[in-house]
């Protein structure tokens, strides 16, 4: 039997998703221990597994918790069944690039979905967009694409992402994570890539869209009495002016806002500023969420 801590980290289903699920469809069905404390059966974290796998590919959560766990599966190998068999599920890294050169955008977003089908929401944006955000800006770089292709591969994959983090349930679950950009900053997938990893750990996000004032999200942050306040910056953006702009927002910031910071822009060399957490990979942007819950996890 495992207690919900436990579960939550097993399958990476927010506490406040499985007890609104208990509440509200009668799945998960744990049982107390002398101290109250709900414990899992084996079966339920398996058949819990599953779920968060369909959830990663698009599903609604009301229907699959109402499946029986054989349900599940066949659910599950169908959609694994047409990933496989799909022509483009197997797309290579040049195949994407020549897509986005002939503006083939229904088969780029045909492609992208298939991978994440194939991989889940946070793998597909830590590993296969990540990669691809990398050889699109080589492929401008070379001269190979122009700006028009390097605008339509980012609205499909935005589109993507998108429609991804809406299929997760809203937990509503702490940290309550701001996330947006400095003035000059245009571009607003790192800040989406990010809400990605932290929408299916069940963490609250709201994005305030690119190009916000410091002060502005100060006043954003007290006022909606968010828990941190998340920044990206792109190559693009010159790293001094981040470093000044970082020191700027965490002296407005109250002590209690945490102030994370990442992207391609200073991720080589970071700036160091003290109170500010530099998130290097997406992966450590979820590394740094389960410390803030770990810190200010209720005795």
């Amino acid at each position: 039997m495992l207690n919900i801590a436990a579960v939550e980290r097993d399958t990476g289903l927010a506490k406040d998703t499985l007890r609104v699920w208990e509440r509200r469809y009668g799945f998960p069905t744990p049982i107390r221990d002398e101290h109250g404390n709900r414990l899992y059966s084996p079966a339920d974290v398996e058949k819990l597994r599953i779920i968060r796998r369909l959830l990663d590919q698009g599903r609604r959560p009301a229907r699959l918790v109402r499946a029986s766990t054989r349900e599940l599966l066949d659910a599950l190998q169908e959609t694994e069944a047409q990933s496989e068999d799909h022509p483009i599920a197997a797309v290579r890294e040049a195949d994407f690039l020549q897509l986005v050169k002939l503006h083939r955008s229904i088969e780029l977003r045909s492609a992208l979905q298939q991978m994440l089908l194939r991989h889940g929401l946070q793998r597909f944006v830590a590993d296969t967009v990540a990669e691809l955000n990398t050889a699109v800006g080589q492929a401008w770089m070379r001269g190979e694409l122009e700006v028009p292709e390097e605008h339509l591969y980012s609205e499909q994959v935005q589109n993507v992402i998108r429609n991804a983090i809406g299929s997760h349930p809203g937990a509503g679950e702490r940290p309550r994570v701001l996330l947006t950009t400095f003035p000059e900053e245009l571009h607003s997938l790192g800040i989406l890539m990010v809400e990605a990893m932290l929408a299916p750990e069940g963490a609250t996000c709201v994005s305030l869209g690119t190009q916000t004032p410091p002060g502005d999200i100060c006043r954003a942050a007290v006022d909606g009495r968010f828990d941190v306040v998340a920044l990206s910056f792109s190559s693009a953006y010159p790293q001094r002016q981040a470093g000044d702009g970082l020191a700027q927002l965490r002296q407005q910031l109250p002590a209690g806002i945490e102030l994370w910071a990442g992207g391609a822009g200073i991720a080589g060399k970071p700036p160091r500023i003290e109170g500010v957490r530099v998130i290097r990979t997406l992966d450590e942007a979820v590394d740094a969420l389960r410390e803030w819950r770990a810190a200010h996890a209720t005795p």
